[in-house]
């Protein structure tokens, strides 16, 4: 049985390294990172929101019922208005689909857990200089500049993220292509910890926005009635992170703003200065493979911004993708394997980069104006009358396994004619008329 590498220890990784342990792969996973079980994981971490495509892989290879465990499940958004309002929204039509928060820290340690138990070998501290793409050796050593150790295997998969070394070294053939962008926004961790009975002091099953058109502000529960918390705001400007430095600057910025976070946290100043600004990137290549040898997965191959809670579900479902095709083979030809596993997940991977790009609007400010909630009360109201004619882009992206690439040519098409309808004259009373049913039916 072949012997298979992967590189890094995040979430993607070893979620793959398990699917392939248990098809009798022999698997071992390599981090520069020592064992996340033995280190404080706090300041850079957004929780995640695993959904649909995320649940697949877990499912399948029977990890689901642990995962869950960990996690919060969010019915609706909680959006908190400046004017001290709270605005419920719920996520999908029919109310009652989900997405779970969970704490990123938690999963990857339980993961890794999980993994050993399976009998995946990890090798902690042992950071990937190079790969020899032809041979299939990892080359690691203490430092980049100590004598390198050669490492072979038959096939190598990097899982090493948006920063990969794996793909760096792809990146020096002929015609590989590369584009990294980065947002104007920054982002800090926060934390709003549970009552002095160790109750949440927000309500729990809800994602909790504060739009401010520019930047926002989020929480997600965590299973110990804490709540990690991320301050979206840009690096330069007026309201900045450059601006806003001085614990009075900070106190001015959370009154003005974020009163509400003030009370919840009670050391939001401290968090501010100590927790570290960190960047929001988009990352595309191609190709994803090389030759039968070496493949790239997760974010090492489509790094996007988290604005619609799908990096992680976007790299499961890599995994997923994957492993049908395995499954799919009379022989196992990894050649063929990657090909078609490029082939399927590459235009995913650009399709759901645009979208998450997209949805930072749609958080930071469309939430919490009343013609966009108007908006999406008709789509919904539309779509629980005609379910086989219309799925609102939300839910086709979070709670159906259509394919990226179909979601955002869908939602473009749908975009257009809400933007007719939301042109009608006095849609606010017309809404939910047999005339605006018949509108929407005329141009479908």
């Amino acid at each position: 049985m072949k012997s298979i590498a992967v590189v890094g220890s995040g979430l993607v990784g070893i979620v793959l390294a398990i699917s392939l342990k248990k098809k009798g792969f022999d698997v071992e996973v390599y981090d520069r990172s020592p064992d996340i079980r033995n280190i404080d994981f706090k300041g850079r971490s957004i929780n995640l929101a695993m959904s649909t495509r995320g649940w697949k892989i877990l499912k399948e290879i029977g990890i689901e019922k642990e995962v869950k465990a960990l996690g919060i499940p969010m019915y609706q958004r909680a959006i908190h208005t400046e004017n001290g309002e709270i605005v419920k929204q719920p996520y999908s039509v029919d109310g009652e689909s989900a997405i779970w928060a969970i704490s990123r820290g938690k999963l990857n340690k339980e993961l890794i857990a999980i993994a050993e138990r399976y009998g995946v070998v990890f090798h902690f501290n042992t950071p990937v200089w190079d790969v020899d793409l032809d041979k299939g050796y990892l080359y690691t050593a203490a430092t980049e500049k100590d004598e390198w150790k050669g490492i072979a295997h038959d096939v190598i998969f990097g899982a090493d993220g948006a920063y990969s070394r794996v793909r760096g070294r792809m990146q020096r053939q002929s015609r590989f292509e590369y584009q990294q962008s980065y947002l104007h926004l920054g982002y800090k961790e926060f934390i709003i910890e549970a009552d002095d009975l160790g109750k949440y002091k927000l309500l729990p099953n809800y994602f909790h926005i504060w739009p401010r058109k520019d930047f926002m502000f989020i929480a997600l529960a965590n299973t110990d009635g804490s709540f990690t918390c991320t301050l979206f705001m840009p690096y330069e400007g007026e309201v900045s992170f450059s601006a806003i430095q001085t614990a009075e600057q900070v106190d001015v910025f959370f009154e003005r703003y974020f009163q509400e976070i003030k009370e919840l946290i009670p050391c939001f100043v401290k968090t501010y200065q100590e927790n570290p600004v960190n960047s929001l990137v988009t990352m595309k290549c191609f190709p994803w493979v090389y030759e039968g040898k070496v493949a790239l997965i997760g974010d090492a191959a489509h790094a996007v911004v988290p604005f619609y809670g799908q990096g992680l579900n976007a790299g499961l479902e890599d995994v997923y993708v994957l492993n049908k095709i395995i499954e799919e083979q009379k022989e196992i030809n990894w050649d063929t394997i990657f090909e078609i596993y490029q082939t399927e997940r590459k235009p995913n991977g650009d399709a759901i980069a645009e979208l998450s790009y997209r949805n930072f609007k749609e958080m930071s400010e469309s939430t919490a104006d009343a013609m966009f909630i108007l908006r999406k009360q008709i789509e919904v109201w539309f779509a629980q009358k005609h379910p086989n004619s219309w799925l609102p882009l939300y839910d086709r992206v979070t709670f159906s396994s259509d394919s990226y690439v179909q979601a955002l040519e869908l939602g473009d098409r749908q975009r257009k004619i809400m933007d007719e309808i939301m042109a009608t004259e006095n849609i606010e009373s017309l809404w939910d008329s047999s005339f605006i049913e018949q509108e929407i039916l005329k141009r479908l």
